[in-house]
């Protein structure tokens, strides 16, 4: 018998339908049962692409003695953080600052309030390597909350101040030393040894990459690039990455990105191609290139739904096991491609006897670069890789036979919206045609299925629209839509974003000009969370400051720039000291403290002139600018900038200050280069 999770769009929530436990989804019906009942509520927060969640669900949600343990003493809520941030956010803080540490699945013991007393992670369903057994839990968790409801209270009440949003530091002004600062920071941190930040575990973060990289081309300062590059060549490298399909892992158990955690997640893939992209402009490697295409090629094939819009992520787990669909012993590779290719494959792939992974298997990489090898084999590096093209095409093909992953397909706005970012700038910098398509269908998707009547939700699956969004959906949706306009130059993509913009001020901006995660009119929770730092998408905050400032240049409004002043004037001297978890909000610094070109091209935006000198501007890696171009109607910076002799008609300014206009793509090259 299903319990009422069936009734839930999230797939993650309904692998829970036909548990015993008598779950309820996070809302006002669980938490008026267990005020009624003065009872505890038991908070399970995980997600579908989490390994130790499906472990918890087999070990213990699906065993009908636990379920009753569970069902005697408490209200059973179950999330799912993709759907509910701002939960998990402010439970986890609890969790963290109960026991120091945090992850999923995240078990919560909470007052009939909503305030926690007690929390962990995972817990086995026996006492196992120092974790006690969650029945053990269970019946310490009730026990306290029938006899110790005083000092339950009291330790609640301390809680609750504890997880208050704190109050915003004094504003300064932002300057471009700090983000010098900031980058230098990140240069000393990374491992230049095998590149990343810290030690095991290794995570991707692509905004720290990326402000490196930023920053490098303003300054030239070679330790930047160095630094940024030695991670991203590691990645692109080790097993982090799919070698076989494309796409990124979502993070290396070990130091040397060998081994993966194999859930595939749409952020993680959507930030990281951008980097790539901008590495490869700034370099010409074509390596980078294919790292960056291959990345969103992937997400076209196995993240893109038939309906519009990109799935939220494929599991850890497949029906073989952890990692069993990815993973290669040598006896498979002769049985899918013969003694000589599957030598050669071995060798390329460093697959082995023994293997990096469970029961002798390798997670492929490429542990040696392909020039070395085909050095060592006395062959030129270009007929290594034309060899090595059907061998990849025949392993994948083996590969898709097997039992696959299970994929989350639901729609997550933010992270969609970081999708769209990557397609149209790609697109437009590589002039790849499919990929602007793609960013163009995506943002229609987006407009018509999460947006109505100024309201953003957060989800859509099964063409159900589902909880009201947060900061980081209407924001991160705002700043892609202007990207999707420079690219396509459609007005209709600006309007739109222009209006988002108002709405994140209208329901997230708090009277002393800081931003809330939550809306003011959402469900309110023991405290209205404000999330600062990127973990792991590029923070709400971040996405408004940066898409404010782009608005300013558009618009020539002050207001805008104001607005994106108030959130980070009181952060700014937090980028040098925490530049991992603000490079979101560096970026958006950036807009602010360094000259920003604002360019504006007259024309139809059908006709090729028009184009030709849009192109000129989009396939450049320019962060410090803004493109509006097309019929002057609808965008301020267009407006009152008349055509030159009835041409197509380039105007580049800076703080709205424009030079000479220009009437063709070799004329503008020219006035690019002289800035």
């Amino acid at each position: 018998m299903s319990n009422r999770l069936a009734r839930e769009t999230s797939p993650y929530l309904r692998q829970h339908a036909d548990n015993p436990v008598d779950w309820y989804p996070w809302g006002d019906e669980a938490l008026s049962r267990a005020r009624a009942e003065d009872r505890p509520l038991l908070l399970s927060v995980g997600y579908s692409a989490c390994h130790w969640c499906h472990v918890m669900a087999h070990e213990s949600f699906e065993d009908p003695g636990t379920a009753a343990l569970m069902n005697e003493h408490f209200v059973n809520v179950k999330v799912d953080r993709e759907e509910r941030p701002d939960v998990d956010a402010v439970y986890m803080q609890a969790v963290q600052a109960m026991t120091g540490r945090g992850g999923w699945p995240m078990t919560v013991f909470l007052t009939p309030d909503g305030v926690p007393y007690y929390g962990g992670t995972y817990y086995p369903p026996v006492d196992r390597m120092g974790m006690p057994a969650f029945p053990r839990v269970l019946r310490a968790a009730a026990e306290a909350f029938r006899t110790r409801r005083s000092d339950i209270a009291a330790a609640a009440e301390r809680m609750r101040e504890a997880l208050a949003a704190p109050r915003m530091p004094a504003a300064q002004e932002p300057t471009r030393e700090q983000l010098d600062a900031a980058a230098r920071a990140l240069a000393v941190q990374t491992d230049m040894r095998d590149g990343g930040f810290g030690a095991a575990p290794k995570f991707p973060h692509p905004m720290a990459l990326d402000l490196m990289l930023r920053r490098h081309r303003l300054n030239h300062d070679r330790s930047l690039w160095d630094a940024a590059v030695i991670t991203l060549d590691a990645m692109a490298r080790g097993g982090l990455r799919d070698q076989l399909g494309g796409g990124f892992h979502r993070y290396s158990v070990d130091g040397q990105w060998a081994v993966p955690h194999f859930e595939k997640m749409l952020y993680d893939n959507a930030q990281l191609a951008v980097p790539y992209l901008h590495a490869h402009q700034l370099s010409g490697r074509a390596d980078f290139l294919e790292v960056c295409t291959s990345t969103l090629d992937y997400m076209t094939r196995e993240l893109q739904l038939p309906g519009g819009g990109f799935a939220a992520s494929q599991d850890a787990d497949s029906p073989g096991g952890e990692g069993a669909y990815f993973v290669w012993n040598p006896e498979q590779l002769r049985e899918a491609l013969g003694d000589d290719d599957a030598a050669l494959a071995a060798r390329v792939f460093g697959v082995s006897p023994a293997g990096n992974f469970d029961h002798g298997a390798t997670v492929l990489s490429l542990p040696y670069p392909l020039e070395r090898v085909a050095e060592s084999m006395r062959c030129p590096v270009d007929d290594l890789r034309t060899r090595l093209g059907p061998i990849r095409e025949r392993l994948l093909a083996v590969r898709a036979e097997r039992a696959a992953p299970a994929r989350d397909d639901k729609v997550i706005t933010s992270w969609n919206a970081l999708a769209l970012k990557a397609f149209a700038e790609a697109g437009a910098a590589l002039r790849r045609d499919d990929y602007a398509a793609t960013a163009r269908h995506t943002a229609d998707f987006l407009l018509e299925a999460v947006v109505a009547d100024g309201d953003v939700m957060r989800t859509w699956k099964d063409g159900v629209a589902h909880i009201t969004g947060f900061l980081e959906d209407s924001a991160h949706l705002a700043d892609a839509l202007l990207t999707v306009y420079e690219c396509s130059g459609e007005t209709r993509f600006f309007a739109a974003a222009l209006d988002l913009c108002e709405q994140v001020v209208a329901r997230y901006r708090d009277a002393d000009g800081s931003y809330y995660d939550t809306a003011a009119t959402a469900q309110p929770l023991i405290v209205r969370p404000r999330t600062i730092e990127d973990n792991p998408v590029t923070s709400g905050q971040a996405a408004a400051a940066s898409a404010f400032l782009r608005m300013h240049k558009f618009t020539m409004d002050p207001r805008w720039r104001q607005h994106a002043l108030e959130i980070i004037g009181p952060l700014a001297a937090a980028v040098p000291r925490v530049p991992v978890a603000l490079s979101g909000l560096a970026a958006a610094m950036e807009l602010a403290v360094e000259p920003v070109r604002e360019v504006a091209v007259i024309g139809d935006d059908n006709a090729a002139a028009t184009r030709e000198m849009a192109d000129v501007i989009l396939r450049r890696f320019d962060p410090l600018r803004v493109l509006a171009w097309g019929r002057p109607d609808g965008v301020p910076l267009l407006a009152g900038r008349p055509g030159v002799a009835g041409r197509a008609t380039a105007y580049v300014c800076r703080d709205f200050v424009c030079d000479a206009p220009v009437g063709d793509a070799a004329a503008l090259e020219a006035v690019l280069g002289q800035n």
